[in-house]
C-alpha cells in the first residue's frame, strides 16, 4: 500500500508538472520520401526547446514538445492535428513541411481556436490568397526564394531560356510559378514545364522533352529523396552536362548532398539560409546544432529552431498564451535568428528575411548573390483578414 501511495504522489506530482508546461504539438513528416527534412525540423526544435527550458523556460514553464509523423500527407496531418488539438491539449502547432498540410492544418488551427507556424512551406498561396488569421510562417515563402534567385540567373545567363520540372502538388506549382514570374521579368524565355508525382522514382521520361526544348537553365522545386533520384538520373544520362540547374531552397540540403554528390555541383538556389553566413550568431548555432545533432543544419533546422524563439518572444510580449492576445504579440514582432533579425509582416504574417543565391561547390554552399528582405518579400496580397 506504501508503494501504492508514493506512485499516486508521483503520477499526481508529473501531472501537475506536466500541466504547467506549455505544449507545443509537431506535425512534420517522420517517414516516406520527406523525412530527412522531418529530421532536421526535429533537430532544430529539440535543440532551441532544451535551450530555452534550460534559461528558465517561458514565463517560467518548460517547453514540452509532442510529435506525430505526418507522412508529408495533408489528410493524416489533418487528423494528427485534431489529435494533438483535441487530446494532448497543444497551445500552438508547428512543423507541417508539405504546403498542402499546412494549409489543412491551418483550418484545423481556426477551428479549435489555436495558432501555427510553419518553418518549411514554400506556397506563396499559405501567406497570400488562401491567408489564415490563425496561420504565421517564418521561413521564406517561395516569391522571396525566387528574387534572389532570379537575379543571380539574370545576370550570369543574361535572356536565359528555362525549363522547369516540379513536383505535381501545392508547393511544386507554387515554386514554378513564383519562378517563372521572377526569371521572365528578368528577361528570361519559358520553354516548357513538367509535373512528376511526389515520391518519383524515375525522371528518364521527362528527359526527352527537356532535351528537345534545348534550354540553358533547367529549374527544379524537387526534394528530400526525389533530389537524390532526380540528379543521379540526370548525370547518368549527360544531361546536365551543357546547361545549368537551379531550385528552390530545399532542391538540396545539407541532408541529401551526401546522397547525390558530384552531381549536385554547381547548382544554384536561392535560400535564406547558409552554413557558410559569416556571423557570430550563425557559427554559434552551427556548433551547437553539430555538437548535439552529429550533422549540419539546413534551412529546415535553421527556420525550425527559430520558431521556438518567436514564439517565445511572442509569449513574453503578449504575458499570455491565449490565442487572440498571442497573435496580436506576433504581429509586427521582431526577434533574433542565426540568420539575423526577423520581422514578422503584420498584414499576412510573412517573416520578412534577407535572401541569397548560393552555389554548390565540392559538396559546399558558397554565398554568389544576396537580395534585401525588403526588395525580396514583395507585396502583401493577403486579403481574408
Amino acid at each position: 500500500m506504501k508503494q501504492q501511495a508514493i506512485a499516486l504522489c508521483l503520477a499526481l506530482i508529473a501531472g501537475a508538472a506536466s500541466a504547467q508546461n506549455i505544449r507545443i504539438g509537431v506535425v512534420t513528416p517522420l517517414s516516406g520520401t520527406y523525412a530527412g527534412i522531418g529530421q532536421q525540423v526535429k533537430w532544430g526544435l529539440d535543440l532551441a526547446a532544451a535551450q530555452i527550458n534550460a534559461a528558465g523556460g517561458v514565463m517560467g514553464r518548460k517547453i514540452e514538445l509532442i510529435y506525430e509523423d505526418e507522412e508529408a500527407n495533408p489528410a493524416v496531418a489533418v487528423q494528427k492535428a485534431e489529435k494533438l488539438f483535441q487530446v494532448n491539449k497543444v497551445d500552438f502547432l508547428t512543423g507541417t513541411v508539405n504546403s498542402g498540410s499546412t494549409l489543412a492544418v491551418g483550418q484545423v488551427a481556426e477551428r479549435n481556436g489555436r495558432l501555427i507556424a510553419t518553418t518549411v512551406s514554400f506556397a506563396d498561396s499559405i501567406t497570400a490568397d488562401k491567408c489564415s488569421p490563425n496561420v504565421f510562417r517564418v521561413n521564406a515563402r517561395a516569391g522571396m526564394q525566387s528574387a534572389a534567385l532570379a537575379d543571380w540567373v539574370g545576370t550570369t545567363y543574361p535572356n536565359a531560356t528555362v525549363f522547369y520540372l516540379g513536383p505535381d502538388y501545392e508547393m511544386g506549382r507554387s515554386t514554378v510559378a513564383a519562378f517563372k514570374s521572377a526569371a521572365e521579368a528578368k528577361g528570361a524565355k519559358t520553354v516548357g514545364e513538367v509535373f512528376a508525382p511526389l515520391d518519383n522514382k524515375d525522371y528518364s521520361p521527362y528527359f526527352g522533352q527537356i532535351r528537345a526544348a534545348r534550354p540553358t537553365v533547367v529549374y527544379t522545386s524537387v526534394a528530400g529523396n526525389d533530389t537524390v533520384r532526380l540528379f543521379n538520373q540526370m548525370a547518368e544520362f549527360g544531361l546536365n552536362r551543357n546547361l545549368q540547374v537551379v531550385g528552390a531552397s530545399g532542391t538540396v540540403t545539407s541532408q541529401n548532398l551526401p546522397a547525390i554528390g558530384k552531381a549536385a555541383d554547381g547548382f544554384v538556389t536561392g535560400v535564406a539560409y547558409s552554413l557558410s553566413l559569416d556571423t557570430p550568431a550563425n557559427k554559434k548555432f552551427v556548433a551547437e546544432f553539430e555538437a548535439a545533432n552529429k550533422s549540419a543544419p539546413d534551412l529546415y533546422g535553421v527556420d525550425s529552431y527559430g520558431v521556438l524563439f518567436f514564439y517565445k518572444a511572442a509569449v513574453e510580449k503578449a504575458k499570455s498564451v491565449e490565442t487572440d492576445k498571442l497573435r496580436e504579440s506576433m504581429r509586427g514582432l521582431q526577434w533574433a535568428t542565426p540568420q539575423g533579425m526577423k520581422l514578422m509582416r503584420a498584414g499576412d504574417h510573412q517573416a520578412l528575411q534577407d535572401m541569397y543565391a548560393a552555389r554548390v561547390n565540392g559538396g559546399k554552399f558558397e554565398i554568389v548573390g544576396k537580395v534585401a528582405a525588403a526588395a525580396a518579400i514583395g507585396p502583401d496580397n493577403c486579403t481574408k483578414f
